[in-house]
């Protein structure tokens, strides 16, 4: 592609093919960008301009398409409604109609289409951008329409595929592809809440999977990039006023661990509930497309209950935190917004549980305030500093990420002094969904459609080397019916250790070590079918190295044969071989998740 390409002058000449120029600056700006971190960190600035100013743009239009569908007036907010109107809540279906239409029109359930956490988990960061784009749409819709979803899914989204085309064009490696679409990811969701240091966080705990010392300047230099740039275009970091205070007492602590043990089942119960609710509705005698508009007629009534189950809650979560209320009045808009992002994701509106799993965990965290101070008689704990432990603590359940939502709430709440109980609780929630759960949110989601993956961390990999891509092929078929003269005739002891043998229709009938045709006692004129092993233990061509690891633990054999449907062989793979291979990836990975040698 980047080929310098001549030809022949007429005075013979050479000369330079029209163009040529352009592909040899192309391939000099490929070689910079792979050799200079510098040049890399450029390029991730680039990817931070393009992350903020999408985000930007899909806040506005989602804002905008609110404010004409529920007729509010200008810079009012949905879920600050005191209550909706009939004519009001009809844009709930009108919303599942809107996307039914979006996606019919775009093909969009004809592919499965993937996101930041299974690009880099799996594809090595490539993206598509069309899919992106519909992802975008149906997130708009769903959260524009009033779903109880969040926007950041497309933030995202987008931010990341900015990265991932950018890195495929360039000709990247795969680790930096991936470490520029945790760049991207990292500067939509800096963006979106004015906190650089979240955004980086989320890059490494979200969507990298992994700390790297080599990615933490331009992952870092993205988000930073990527909120001066929303604040430039207008948009203004996301505050939560509250009280200045000192630091929590470290005898709050254990108060706020169990605050994070009880999220943990809370976070646990949303996602199974979602899970069990989309497979129900599949199961429904309706159409698929219609999902979506049922969902929006049942949202009706959970948003004439209360209007903050809408849409994400931006603007309700910090009024509830300082104004706080009854207990009875927020266990209602708990219970309202938990069923809202129940039946929104349930019933097919597209987005996700973010800043769903923030909103809820404020008010679940005042809600354990209030609980405690009835059983105890006194206030056990300040009630907003609960809401803002919660807030973290049921987030990390949910999304992962434990220092990114500590980040979040110490730049959203400019306080500092709740960091340690913030981390205790959060550590508390995420331990114990990983050990209960096993899954975030992404990836549970992930596990339904019969993926295997638990983080972003790269594996993709593994997937690449199957059996069929390692194998040597066999060449020629020895007759399991020879007979053991005729054997040793055509294998001569010490020219091969051991030989795959097949039956009458030319199916795999199991291995014969040269070594047992040659033993004493061995009747010459007998099969060698008779000295065949490991006739029932083979691998299939699709077998990933992992698997095809575990059959050599199980069969204890050295080499084992690769056959196909038809048991036709296919050929020959050693253990020895699989796990040198197995060891250069997994130093190669590590060469990458510490930096060394990535670039020279």
């Amino acid at each position: 592609m980047f080929a310098s390409l001549t030809r022949r002058t007429a005075a013979g000449e050479t000369g330079t093919v029209p163009g040529s120029f352009f592909s040899e600056a192309a391939a000099g700006l490929r070689r910079r960008f792979r050799s200079s971190e510098l040049w890399f960190t450029g390029l991730a600035v680039v990817v931070g301009v393009l992350a903020g100013a999408a985000t930007v743009a899909l806040e506005e239009t989602a804002q905008l398409a609110q404010t004409l569908l529920f007729q509010l007036a200008e810079g009012a907010r949905v879920t600050m409604q005191p209550q909706l109107s009939l004519e009001q809540l009809a844009v709930l279906p009108l919303g599942g109609l809107l996307l039914l239409i979006f996606s019919r029109l775009v093909r969009a359930r004809r592919r499965s289409l993937v996101d930041a956490v299974e690009a880099n988990a799996l594809h090595g960061g490539r993206m598509s951008f069309t899919d992106s784009l519909i992802v975008a749409g149906q997130t708009l819709i769903s959260n524009g329409c009033g779903a109880s979803v969040g926007l950041e899914a497309a933030y995202a989204q987008m931010g990341s595929v900015f990265a991932s085309l950018g890195g495929t064009q360039l000709g990247l490696r795969r680790g930096d592809v991936r470490t520029l679409v945790g760049a991207g990811a990292g500067a939509s969701i800096a963006a979106a809440f004015g906190a650089p240091l979240a955004g980086s966080f989320y890059a490494f705990e979200i969507v990298i999977g992994a700390y790297m010392p080599s990615a933490i300047a331009p992952v870092a230099a993205a988000a930073l990039v990527g909120t001066a740039t929303a604040h430039m275009l207008g948009s203004t970091p996301y505050l939560i006023p509250v009280v200045a205070a000192g630091g929590t007492p470290t005898t709050d602590y254990p108060v706020y661990a169990l605050l994070g043990l009880l999220l943990a089942f809370l976070a646990i119960g949303l996602m199974r509930s979602i899970a069990t609710l989309e497979a129900f509705t599949r199961r429904l005698p309706l159409s698929a497309w219609t999902r979506p508009i049922l969902g929006g007629l049942l949202m009706m009534p959970i948003a004439a209950i209360s209007p903050q189950a809408l849409s994400s809650g931006h603007s309700a979560l910090p009024v509830d935190i300082v104004l706080g209320g009854t207990l009875q009045s927020l266990a209602l808009i708990f219970v309202a917004k938990c069923f809202g992002s129940i039946v929104s994701l349930g019933f097919g509106f597209r987005g996700g549980l973010f800043f769903a799993s923030l909103f809820i965990g404020t008010l679940a965290g005042h809600l354990f305030a209030g609980v405690l101070e009835l059983v105890a008689g006194y206030a056990v704990v300040e009630p907003a500093e609960a809401a803002l432990v919660g807030m973290a603590a049921l987030a990390v359940a949910v999304i992962g990420g434990p220092i990114t939502m500590a980040m979040l709430v110490m730049e959203a709440t400019q306080r500092l002094g709740l960091a340690g109980a913030v981390i205790t609780a959060s550590l508390v929630a995420g331990t114990m969904v990983r050990t209960l759960f096993g899954y975030s949110f992404s990836t549970w989601r992930l596990h339904l459609r019969g993926e295997t993956i638990r983080s972003a961390r790269d594996v993709g990999w593994v997937r690449l080397l199957t059996a069929g891509r390692m194998m040597r092929k066999q060449t020629g078929n020895t007759p399991a019916a020879l007979t053991v003269a005729e054997f040793r005739r055509r294998y001569p002891l010490g020219s091969t250790q051991r030989v795959v043998v097949t039956d009458a229709m030319e199916r795999y009938a199991g291995i014969v070590l040269t070594a047992t045709a040659y033993a004493e006692g061995t009747d010459p004129a007998s099969e060698v079918a008779d000295l065949a092993i490991l006739q029932g233990i083979v691998l299939t061509p699709e077998m990933n190295i992992v698997e095809v690891m575990k059959r050599f633990d199980e069969a204890e054999a050295d080499e084992l044969a690769v056959v196909a449907a038809d048991k036709t062989v296919l050929g020959l793979l050693s253990e020895s071989f699989v796990r040198k291979r197995y060891a250069e990836e997994i130093e190669k990975a590590q060469r990458e998740l510490f930096g060394e040698g990535e670039r020279s």
